[in-house]
């Protein structure tokens, strides 16, 4: 938790793969999105909404992408709620990110 300067959670678990109660370091991007699904166990899927320039029409569209995450038992976001995830080695196939903090809840 280097890069990051985030307080620990109240709560305590026993999740190895967890960056603030086990041994997973951080590193690189840290972004925010709002969880749209949590229901897989301990992963949650963000959306990330960005802006994305288009010079032919010299406007900017909205755009938005989806990224698997891994949600702590210590922090147990939940769908609604804005957090922000911070990228970690592969924990899976599919899962690099892990959330590090709750923004705000729903």
């Amino acid at each position: 938790m280097s890069t990051l300067s985030l307080k620990k959670p109240k709560k305590s678990c026993a999740d190895i793969d967890c960056p603030f109660h086990g041994t997973l370091s951080v590193r690189g991007r840290a972004l925010n999105g709002v969880v749209i699904s949590a229901k897989m166990d301990k992963t949650a899927v963000i959306r990330r909404d960005y802006l994305h320039y288009v010079p032919k029409f010299k406007r900017y569209e909205r755009r938005h992408s989806h990224i698997p995450a891994h949600n702590p038992p210590c922090l147990k976001a939940e769908e609604g709620d804005k957090v922000r995830i911070a990228e970690c080695r592969p924990l899976s196939k599919t899962v690099s990110f892990v959330i590090v903090e709750k923004m705000e809840e729903k």
